[in-house]
């Protein structure tokens, strides 16, 4: 009788570990939805029906939407993809109190995200911006993500000032003249400082021309009150909430695989990409010929190629 019942306790143990393994394990189906969040519903997009582990990712900004990342749709061949809006942008609700634009609560978002997707772990892919929102969503929720692939890194921004500063000095003197006399005045919204905004995004931004639909609509689908708000009038400095961002020390505290990626002529130069993938222990980087900022757009082949290779040596 004693033999019987320790075999039934454990053919009970093991069937609870399937359904638990089952319920962790939830296959994602193809297609687009809204989650609510505090503020608001939050657009998302699943692309690729896999069993693999999905990888999530998090647009840059703040305010801008994610259609430029739509050349990453790619990756859908090999795992499930996740695309969203983060809120006051694009197809997410647009209005937002500015009491709900910290960096805490759109990790909140993410997370609310993740557990109505029913996601026990993924991939998180930050670009810009988004890299800022995947290192705190890292922080506070390390348990949750497998692997962080950190794109164009805005995690310093007293070294992303200073890499601007560096390549504004590489344009035109004329330029450099309207960039220095309207940000000492404040007139943001002259033609010739938006004509300089205009020439720093063709050189480090998105080089590739004419811009693509997915460009277009980005910009379009932006919200300016959130980014001026958070982030500032133009990408040279910070003047918003974050222009105290700095998590150059909790980079050593990353214990996950790392990938870092950046373009050639990227405005978070190479050298500080470098020194960012320095900090983290086993993490890898890679450079992406003949790009800027906006690598998916620029080269997405082999940006792409970039992501792939990491990911399946994680899964080999």
């Amino acid at each position: 009788m004693k033999r019987l019942q320790i075999n039934l306790w454990t053919v009970l143990a093991i069937l609870i570990l399937m359904v638990v393994g089952c319920e962790s394990k939830t296959r994602l189906i193809s297609g687009e939805g809204y989650t609510e969040v505090k503020g608001g519903q939050i657009w998302y997009r699943i692309v690729g029906d896999s069993d693999k582990t999905p990888l999530l990712l998090v647009h840059g900004g703040p305010g801008f939407p994610s259609y430029y990342l739509n050349p990453l749709k790619e990756l859908g061949k090999d795992r499930p993809v996740i695309f969203y809006d983060q809120l006051g942008c694009g197809r997410s609700e647009t209005e937002v109190d500015s009491t709900l634009m910290t960096v805490e609560n759109f990790v909140e978002q993410l997370e609310t995200l993740r557990v109505n997707l029913g996601l026990e772990k993924f991939y998180l892919y930050g670009h810009s911006w988004g890299t800022m929102l995947g290192m705190d969503y890292y922080l506070k929720y390390p348990d949750r993500v497998k692997a962080l692939i950190f794109a164009s890194p805005a995690l310093s921004i007293s070294k992303w000032t200073e890499d601007t500063a560096e390549l504004i000095k590489t344009l035109p003197d004329s330029i450099q003249s309207a960039i220095k006399v309207n940000n000492e005045n404040g007139t943001y919204d002259s033609p010739e400082y938006q004509q300089a905004i205009n020439v720093f995004y063709e050189n480090f931004v998105a080089k590739k021309l004419p811009w693509d639909a997915n460009m277009d609509s980005t910009f379009t689908g932006a919200n300016m009150n959130v980014y001026n708000y958070m982030w500032g009038p133009s990408e040279f400095n910070a003047t918003g909430i974050l222009e105290d961002y700095e998590r150059g020390e909790q980079l050593k505290e990353i214990e996950i695989p790392t990938l870092f990626v950046c373009g050639e002529f990227d405005e978070a130069r190479p050298s500080t990409v470098r020194h960012f993938q320095s900090l983290v222990p086993n993490s890898k980087m890679v450079v992406i010929e003949d790009a800027a900022h906006i690598s998916m757009h620029d080269n997405p082949d082999e940006n792409n190629q970039a992501i792939r290779d990491f990911l399946l040596e994680l899964e080999n």
